[in-house]
């Protein structure tokens, strides 16, 4: 399996941005975004999975699509292309 050298939670609690629409409307949910970690570690062909709306699905396919290159998965020594579906929580502050 492919992995992040890098804290992931980190990385979201910096990079993300709650969308004011959401934010307006009480939207709250998990965004599951599906990407290919390529055999050079490249995030490609992100699409949404799952969408909670109110620009949540936007703003975790913007975060995901600017993701640091990833460790690639291997098969047999060698480095290998592989789907990943990562849930992104939108959860508004108190």
């Amino acid at each position: 399996m492919p992995k992040a050298p890098y804290d992931m939670n980190k990385y979201f609690s910096e990079h993300l941005r709650y969308p004011e629409s959401a934010r307006a409307h009480n939207i709250q949910g998990r965004v599951v975004i599906k990407f290919c970690v390529t055999e050079k570690g490249k995030i490609e062909k992100c699409s949404v999975l799952r969408g909670i709306g109110g620009g949540c699905d936007e703003e975790a396919l913007r975060i995901v699509k600017n993701m640091p290159a990833w460790v690639p998965g291997q098969q047999d020594g060698r480095n290998v292309s592989v789907w990943v579906n990562l849930p992104i929580a939108f959860k508004a502050a108190n």
